[in-house]
């Protein structure tokens, strides 16, 4: 069992004999505990006493009607979604399976949050117990917010929105949110703040805090890593081997397929693929390229073998990163076999 991310429901889970995540009742009785369903004084009887016949068998059937008598109006929504939510869970194969047909149909009807758990706990999945550091919190942008910052020089900051948020609403400004307002990351006083190579290690400490900011540039050891968790990634699922690096530019003639991770970067390679024109402030907002190699041409359409893809992230207008890590699955051109 990982280390970090203690809160996640990860360790409720059974592993298949293919790596594959099973349900688990103790998964669905997270799912009580959470703010959205668990009890508070103010709860009615039946709302209590639904409550607790789903702790003694998360996988009770509950009819519309005894959710309708129950006295909290938004309480019998949470319960409606959930409940849906939970009947995809249970006729899924696994884990994944579910995950993968969220994005089959025409719109995803599970809540954000719902599936930004669930890429936390694959992460903590595919990533297991010997994950290096800077990948873990390089993982987080598959599931966090990310806060992006352009400092002095072009340096590409990141760090946990809600981190900031919280600290701004506090009126705690914590050395985040300093970091994010200076002009360079020279200062050694911001070591414990900013995560490289050299403290990496200190992540441990903290991995529910939440608090680490990284730097994104092309050269950073931080870019690699957030490549590797990608291979990983599509490795898990997919069952195919690629090779992701970062890049400065993309000066391929031959450019015939990309994928964006997010929708900001989408909009913009797609613009810059059919030729047309992206203003100067649009094309700041592209904070790193990559290229996906195949290892095996078998895995790609035979068109496209040999061909390389190219990927992008990119902060929207709020200057926010949003990562879309199912883009990764479904976007590739993939022979049909894969």
């Amino acid at each position: 069992m990982p280390s970090y991310w203690s809160s996640s429901p990860y360790r409720h889970l059974r592993i298949s004999p293919d790596n594959q995540l099973i349900v688990t009742d103790d998964f669905l009785r997270t799912y009580l505990d959470r703010p959205e369903l668990a009890l508070i004084p103010e709860s009615c009887a039946v709302e209590q006493a639904l409550h607790q016949r789903l702790l003694e068998n998360p996988r009770a059937e509950i009819t519309e009607a005894e959710i309708a008598q129950m006295q909290d109006a938004d309480i019998q929504v949470n319960y409606g979604i959930w409940l849906r939510y939970r009947s995809k869970l249970l006729k899924a194969s696994s884990l994944e399976s579910f995950y993968m047909s969220l994005f089959e149909g025409d719109g995803v009807d599970v809540p954000p949050l719902f599936i930004s758990q669930l890429t936390q706990v694959f992460l903590q999945h595919i990533l297991g117990e010997d994950a290096a550091p800077l990948e873990v919190r390089m993982a987080e942008l598959f599931f966090r917010t990310q806060a992006i910052s352009i400092q002095e020089g072009g340096v590409v900051m990141a760090a946990d929105a809600q981190t900031i948020e919280r600290s701004a609403k506090a009126d705690e400004f914590g050395s985040i949110v300093d970091l994010l307002k200076q002009g360079t990351m020279a200062s050694q006083s911001v070591d414990l703040d900013v995560l490289h190579e050299e403290n990496a290690s200190n992540y441990w400490e903290r991995t529910e805090d939440f608090d680490f900011a990284v730097q994104l540039n092309y050269s950073q050891p931080t870019t690699r890593s957030f490549c590797s968790v990608l291979q990983k990634w599509i490795h898990h699922f997919l069952g195919v081997d690629v090779k992701i690096k970062p890049l400065k530019e993309v000066s391929d003639p031959n450019w015939v397929w990309h994928v964006g991770l997010d929708a900001a970067s989408t909009e913009i390679l797609n613009a810059l693929y059919n030729k047309e024109s992206v203003d100067e402030p649009d094309m700041a907002r592209l904070l790193c390229l990559f290229r996906l190699e195949f290892i095996n041409s078998t895995d790609t359409r035979p068109e496209f073998a040999g061909r390389n893809v190219y990927m992008a992230i990119a902060m929207n207008e709020k200057n926010e990163l949003k990562l879309k890590p199912q883009n990764l699955l479904f976007n590739l051109p993939l022979a049909k076999s894969s």
